[in-house]
């Protein structure tokens, strides 16, 4: 994909042309987003916010031209897109104003949480409006009795669900750009950030006391602390992989083990609860320094 990274640097022409042409295909290919918002990331984090926010609005002006022709309707392509890179232009600026990569996840998580928070001041009752939702996506020839009672238990997180998504498709798009950024300016840099990512222990203990209080309490406010819990439970699993793959990648036979984690976490995704959990508990752990000793003693 470095092709990708390469062109988009040739110029702000070149940069709207990929970031347009892979919004309008990922309307028919959703992951694709995250190589149009890793286009946006990429001019941000090298260039910087002005040219990351003109290549942003001309890429969103030219696909709601091209959804107008398309679709017959040019709100949903401008807001799709504006949707799609507005966030991650914004992180991207944190990360390069702050260096810091954990930071910039941290921030990201929050803004999440914050959404979780405001859609319930939005709405009383957000279960009630996912169960009209979920209902009618039930196919007319599926059980519906055994479907409605999962719907009815899936409905209460389905707002953390969702927030947890959006922040998972930004920052895999940060990430790649990232990445793409090291490829070509920094070989190894965006690694070696990855790799030192360290969850602060306050964290760990405020989700902690999260769990506690959703445990403790009932209603909203125990609705609002699973829900917000579940985009906690994002920050842990990236650090938890970073963690992993560093003990991993100590080992002498590296080149399969750090694979087989990634592969496993996709193939098996409940393998997620473990990795959140190493991250969870690694300001105490330490997991990395155990290893490092293990191999030099």
């Amino acid at each position: 994909m470095n092709f990708l990274a390469t062109y988009t640097m040739r110029g702000r022409v070149q940069a709207i042309i990929v970031a347009t042409s892979l919004a309008l295909l990922s309307l028919m290919m959703p992951p694709v987003s995250v190589l149009s918002s890793a286009t946006v990331a990429l001019v941000t984090l090298r260039l910087g916010a002005k040219d990351g926010l003109t290549v942003l609005g001309c890429a969103s002006l030219a696909t709601g031209l091209l959804g107008f022709f398309v679709m017959g309707s040019f709100q949903i392509a401008l807001m799709y897109a504006m949707v799609l890179w507005l966030p991650v232009w914004v992180i991207s600026i944190v990360l390069r104003e702050s260096r810091s990569l954990f930071l910039t996840i941290e921030i990201a998580v929050w803004v999440g949480v914050l959404g979780v928070i405001g859609f319930y001041l939005y709405d009383a009752d957000p279960a009630a409006l996912w169960k009209s939702i979920l209902i009618q996506m039930i196919p007319a020839e599926a059980p519906v009795i055994d479907l409605q009672q999962k719907i009815d238990m899936l409905v209460h997180y389905m707002t953390g669900i969702i927030a947890a998504g959006s922040v998972c498709g930004l920052l895999f798009g940060l990430f790649l750009g990232r990445w793409w950024q090291a490829n070509l300016y920094n070989p190894g840099g965006f690694k070696q950030e990855f790799l030192f990512l360290q969850c602060k222990g306050r964290l760990s203990i405020g989700a902690f006391a999260l769990v506690g209080l959703a445990l403790a309490t009932s209603g909203v406010v125990s609705e609002i602390a699973w829900n917000t819990s579940i985009l906690l439970f994002v920050l842990f699993s990236v650090t938890g992989s970073s963690v992993l793959h560093t003990v991993f990648s100590k080992m002498k036979l590296a080149r399969f083990t750090v694979p087989m984690l990634y592969i496993t976490l996709f193939l098996i995704p409940h393998a997620l609860l473990l990795v959140a959990l190493v991250g969870l508990s690694d300001p105490w752990l330490n997991l990395r320094k155990i290893k490092i000793e293990s191999t030099h003693a």
